[in-house]
């Protein structure tokens, strides 16, 4: 594991419906690792989860700016295809993207940043290819079917895959890297108790 230092935090969008177990991993191992974890709603005000957990967002989407972070997530949520409510999420990743800071994106909010047209030039994934064309997107030629596809400053991935969802965002902030990152991943896809061995192992170093 990398030292963090003074590691800018790491931002999880928080919004009424979202998919509370498609973050899981990635804020719980961020947090171990040192990381700060700040949730950003749409106002300060509560939100709930399609699990029916109630949050308090530490701030507000207008009081985000990418110079105060190392990472927007945006997790899915029934509000991504059902309104253009969280629209301004979209247009905060764009924001994040520009001033070249990372935004990681699984299941619903992939289809967000397509209407957004962030995934047109960039190679990217989601739940299926003909998800997202139904979102009239431009990018259709730049889709990769794989569990979690990171391009640049973007991480992609569908709903079924949040372990490689967190795998690409630790790659990317360099939390876990090489044999201890191949061990995590397998550990928790796959439940290889060799894998446990290893991260056993790099935490007595």
């Amino acid at each position: 594991m990398n030292g963090v230092g003074n590691a800018k935090p790491v931002h999880l969008a928080v919004y009424d419906t979202w998919a509370d177990w498609e973050t899981g991993h990635a804020t719980a191992y961020l947090a171990r690792a040192g990381r700060e974890i700040r949730t950003v709603g749409p106002t300060r005000e509560p939100v709930t989860s399609i699990g029916g957990l109630r949050v308090q967002p530490a701030c507000a989407l207008d009081d985000v700016r990418p110079s105060d972070s190392s990472l927007l997530i945006l997790p899915g949520a029934d509000l991504w295809d059902t309104s253009d409510d969280l629209a301004p999420f979209a247009r905060k990743a764009r924001e994040f993207l520009d001033a070249g800071v990372a935004v990681a994106a699984i299941c619903g909010a992939t289809a967000g940043l397509a209407r957004e047209g962030l995934l047109d030039d960039r190679e990217h994934t989601s739940a299926v290819s003909f998800y997202l064309a139904a979102t009239g997107y431009g990018g259709g030629a730049r889709y990769v079917d794989a569990d979690a596809v990171t391009d640049g400053a973007l991480i992609t991935a569908g709903p079924t895959e949040p372990v490689a969802f967190a795998r690409e965002i630790f790659r990317l902030l360099g939390v876990y890297e090489g044999e201890v990152l191949d061990a995590w991943y397998r550990l928790f896809h796959d439940s290889d108790p060799q894998a446990y061995a290893v991260l056993q192992e790099a935490a007595a170093r």
